[in-house]
């Protein structure tokens, strides 16, 4: 019996559309099929672009017909986290202020993406502006966990991990501020890495944090994962802060296996509050990745207790100077007959932000205010700079990292709702890495008692995605996780 085509991973269906035995069309509408199936329960997509593409997929099979080679993602269907600009298509950020707007112009990411061969399948849904670790903060709608539609996918790229888990799109992309590419990975069971800061444009991406956001793809296995991260990382000119560095053959890096990598265990990343059954598949799957010749040793991150303050002074510090752009003046929503101009930007932003903006728009402003300053921004970013130095420090002496990506599995909707401690310590694991500027990974090790996944976190140094790749291959490969959706 075929393989129903939702089901094919993003590398083996472009090898067979380009070959010219499956077509572009095919796939979408498969796609396309499964997207409706799937949403009454999951909630992924905020946008399906069904006619664009649709018109994108025959243009892919009239090249193929033509003799041309479309590129490595030939018709692939792929999600977009709804905060990245996609031309002629609206990009709401998952805020009311946003709900209308539609870019005139791709972001370079997706530009990238059609220029290798992939099919803009929909947008998918986000926490409003990013901010959130479940996906409930979303304006338009709460994405649900395809492994329980009772509990969270994770945030803030939940829509990116549920569209690849429950088989809706083999890829998408998501960013990653604090850990948004790697909570919502773990929580879903399938691959995501935020790349080194710098290493993909971040030209045409909603800003919430400036020097912290990243652009990353997530997939259902390691290969695919390295091969969208192939197609969009490199230098871009329209992004002050993107790098000339070549990008390596990271597909390539997924078979050399870990022998002779020396891994770091940070102790402060195994700490009391960590959930048994999470400990228990993270230290299975390091005894497997020394089973396959990896050397595993203890490294300490003593700044690690500052993480979450540090965090969350800066990014919400650089999101209260980012979102300031949202005025009803510009774009996006305006509230009318306000009484005057500073009435109407006080009415606009009051209807257009969820309570979680405003929190941190609230919080930055403060932090930023004078006589606050040095007290609050300035001392986080002194802390930042050591915390970027314990990094250096753990990976001066190892090729690469290794810890669990949260402490728990998917909680429940509505959970920590009510606690925004409890909901930022959701990502105590993951945000110290975006203030260090390196890469980092997610890849499925195991499900709980409840039958769900569980995340592998795997931190490279600086520029360093390849071994990331590298160790994830090795996950995979020693069979402690074999990638599926759980839906059938």
């Amino acid at each position: 019996m075929a393989e129903p085509l939702h089901t094919l991973g993003a590398r083996a269906a472009a090898e067979r559309v380009r070959r010219g035995e499956l077509s572009a069309a095919a796939l979408t509408d498969a796609a396309l099929a499964r997207t409706a199936a799937t949403e009454p329960t999951i909630g992924a997509f905020l946008t399906v672009c069904a006619d664009e593409a649709r018109a994108a997929a025959a243009e892919i099979d009239r090249r193929v017909a033509a003799g041309d080679d479309p590129g490595p993602l030939a018709g692939v269907p792929v999600g977009v986290k709804d905060i990245i600009c996609t031309a002629g298509v609206r990009t709401t950020a998952a805020s009311r202020i946003l709900e209308h707007f539609v870019p005139a112009y791709d972001a370079t990411v997706v530009e990238r993406l059609r220029r290798a061969g992939a099919i803009v399948a929909g947008k998918v849904n986000c926490d409003e502006f990013a901010m959130g670790s479940s996906c409930e903060n979303s304006a338009l709608g709460t994405t649900r966990n395809p492994w329980d539609p009772a509990r969270v996918a994770g945030g803030s790229s939940g829509g990116s991990a549920a569209a690849v888990a429950s088989a809706a799109c083999p890829v998408t992309l998501g960013t990653d501020t604090g850990g948004s590419i790697r909570l919502p990975a773990a929580f879903c069971g399938v691959v995501g890495i935020k790349p080194t800061y710098g290493r993909v444009s971040r030209y045409g991406v909603m800003a919430f944090a400036s020097t912290l956001d990243q652009v990353g793809p997530l997939g259902r296995d390691v290969a695919d994962t390295a091969l969208v991260l192939g197609a969009i990382a490199g230098h871009d000119p329209r992004d002050a802060t993107s790098s000339p560095r070549a990008v390596p053959n990271f597909v390539a890096a997924v078979e050399e296996g870990v022998r002779g990598l020396r891994l770091g265990l940070p102790r402060e990343y195994f700490a009391a509050g960590l959930q048994p059954d999470v400990e228990r598949a993270v230290r299975d799957t390091i005894r497997a990745l020394e089973a396959a010749g990896a050397s595993v040793t203890d490294v300490s991150l003593p700044h690690t207790e500052y993480a979450v303050a540090t965090y969350y002074l800066v990014s919400s510090a650089e999101a209260s100077s980012n979102l300031a752009r949202y005025d009803g003046v510009r774009y996006g929503l305006r509230v009318e007959d306000a009484g005057g101009l500073g009435a109407m930007y006080a009415a606009t932003r009051d209807a257009g932000f969820g309570a979680e903006v405003k929190r941190r728009i609230m919080l930055g402003t403060y932090a930023l205010s004078a006589g606050y300053y040095d007290a609050f921004y300035g001392k986080a970013q002194q802390v930042r700079t050591l915390i970027r130095r314990d990094f250096e420090a753990a990976l001066a002496g190892c090729d690469a990292l290794v810890s669990p990506v949260a402490p728990s599995t998917a909680f429940r909707l509505g959970e920590r709702l009510d606690d925004p401690l409890a909901m930022y310590l959701s990502d105590v694991l993951t945000l110290a890495v975006p203030l260090a500027g390196l890469p980092a990974l997610s890849v499925p090790c195991g499900l709980d008692a409840a039958g769900l996944p569980i995340g592998f976190q795997v931190i490279g140094r600086a520029w360093d995605e390849a071994t990331c790749f590298r160790v994830a291959g090795a996950v995979e490969a020693s069979g402690v996780w074999t990638p599926r959706s759980p839906l059938p």
